[in-house]
């Protein structure tokens, strides 16, 4: 199969990438200097996998105009220029929320716009010791470096193999629509530190993040996909890396 991949370098696609060694894969990253919004379409592919675009909610309340041009503006341009081509994007469990930040607005645009042939990708909070920036939750619990939480948020981690698996399982299948991409199981933050013995200050959420980002992975179970890795269980397995 003939690919083209977006945001090829990034937490996500720099993963991904390596998983799809059986395919003929063409990248497309914004540190290469390919800006989504200017550069070559012109690639005669079978799929589409669009994992580029800026992600995170902090910064989105500052610059909601940047995440509408990288998030919606270069996303209809994909979508435009590959009508007869099967794409399957990134979205969030934000969007289940699209009034709490820009971010979340931009994901939840994108699955109306999106061809009705196209998978969305609705990924919640993911995760791993490898590659992912140093400032994300787990990597800092893993440092020992949280200097806060918010009592009142659960998520549901899954890891980035997981993730990689369930793209590459719908890939091969004719599935069309929104999936969510979970466990299935939400945690709360707190259980986390507690396992860590990790003390730090206890804060309440505002209003610009959701409470709980569980997946609803029913869609993907029905069609034989299970998430593997137990959220516990690998920080246990780096926790005694670390003693």
């Amino acid at each position: 199969m003939k690919i083209l991949l977006t945001g090829s370098k990034g937490f996500l696609g720099s993963h991904l990438v390596k998983k799809l060694t059986a395919h003929q894969v063409y990248c497309i990253d914004r540190s290469d200097g390919q800006d989504l919004l200017t550069c070559d379409l012109n690639y005669d592919v079978d799929l589409v996998i669009h994992l580029a675009g800026e992600s995170g909610i902090a910064k989105s309340l500052d610059h909601p105009e940047l995440y509408w041009e990288n998030n919606v503006i270069a996303t209809k341009r994909l979508f435009d220029h590959f009508k007869g081509t099967r794409i399957m994007y990134a979205s969030s469990s934000t969007a289940k929320e699209p009034n709490r930040n820009p971010y979340a607005m931009t994901k939840y645009t994108l699955e109306r716009l999106a061809p009705q042939t196209s998978t969305g990708l609705r990924f919640c909070t993911i995760y791993s010791n490898s590659q992912q920036r140093p400032n994300m939750f787990v990597p800092r619990l893993l440092r020992k470096e949280i200097q806060y939480i918010h009592t009142n948020h659960k998520r549901d981690f899954i890891h980035i193999d997981d993730v990689c698996s369930a793209i590459t399982f719908l890939m091969n299948r004719d599935a069309r629509g929104v999936y969510d991409i979970g466990t299935g199981i939400s945690t709360p933050l707190k259980q986390i530190t507690d396992f860590f013995d990790i003390e730090c200050e206890e804060k309440i959420g505002g209003e610009n993040e959701r409470l709980c980002n569980k997946a609803d992975i029913s869609k993907l179970t029905d069609l034989g996909w299970t998430p593997q890795i137990n959220l516990f269980e690998y920080l246990k397995s780096q926790k005694d890396l670390t003693l």
